[in-house]
């Protein structure tokens, strides 16, 4: 047998997320149509095909429209309520949570990252000010302890979510800045806009549990878990233009990356 193409087909009314959405349904590979049917669902949340609040309608109507048995949804949906992305709603259906951001391990914008992966990125400025630097982030940007440098701070939401804190420290005569500015773009890209080449990167991942401010900014509970994040960035020259502490909500983000064996 061939593979097939599934395009979901509309039964329930106002029941429209699935309409768009084609799936390609091996049932001659060797991976279960279970498995195969979860990835794609994932990938359409992922890439915003499937919206936070978006319905998917019940087992017995996906299991028509897609033309396999009722057991072989309900695994594929469980493995995606088990990850956070659907949830079940007594008389409601299935229907899209969230997606989980994932960003490569590599010298890149939050903003251009999320951008690229459909997650309609905003920037909400809380603070933009100069400020003698403190004796760690003076020491990362190679300055003088108490020497002036502007400090950053941006709440990143998704969909409308907030999914991280953002804290940035750049040496003060580096690029003039602007709230609007800020708001509508990401900082990197503003950085390469004033000609500056970024290069290369010290960065150190981490974990802990939110404080009650960061849990109020980001939609969480106190104590919460939440990744952090620590960089100091260098343009082509070897000079560090920015050191940046920043926190992301651990339920919607996850940091990617690929391991190579050294011969």
């Amino acid at each position: 047998m061939s593979p097939v193409h599934r395009t979901a087909q509309r039964t329930a009314p106002g029941d429209r997320a699935l309409d768009s959405l084609t799936f390609f349904l091996d049932r001659t590979s060797p991976v279960p149509l279970y498995y195969q049917l979860a990835q794609q669902l994932e990938s359409a949340i992922e890439h915003g095909a499937l919206a936070p609040g978006d319905l998917l309608g019940n087992e017995v109507d996906l299991s028509v429209r897609l033309g396999l048995s009722r057991p072989t949804v309900r695994q594929a949906i469980q493995s995606l309520v088990d990850k956070g992305l659907l949830v079940r709603r007594r008389g409601v259906g299935t229907q899209v949570v969230h997606s989980q951001v994932k960003r490569p391990l590599e010298l890149s914008s939050l903003y251009d990252d999320l951008e690229a992966a459909g997650q309609a990125p905003t920037t909400r400025v809380l603070r933009a000010e100069r400020l003698p630097a403190a004796a760690h982030v003076a020491a990362a940007l190679g300055l003088s302890e108490g020497a002036e440098v502007v400090v950053l701070e941006r709440l990143r939401r998704t969909h409308g979510r907030p999914v991280a804190f953002l804290c940035n420290h750049l040496p003060a005569s580096l690029l003039q800045l602007d709230t609007e500015r800020l708001e509508s773009t990401g900082l990197y890209r503003l950085m390469r806009a004033a000609g500056i080449t970024l290069h290369s990167a010290r960065q150190s991942i981490g974990a802990r549990s939110a404080t009650a401010e960061e849990a109020a900014l980001l939609d969480e509970k106190e104590g919460a878990a939440l990744l952090t994040m620590q960089r100091t960035a260098y343009d082509d020259t070897g000079r560090p233009v920015e050191y940046g502490a920043h926190v992301y909500r651990a339920s919607l983000y996850a940091f990617d990356f690929q391991l190579l064996v050294r011969s």
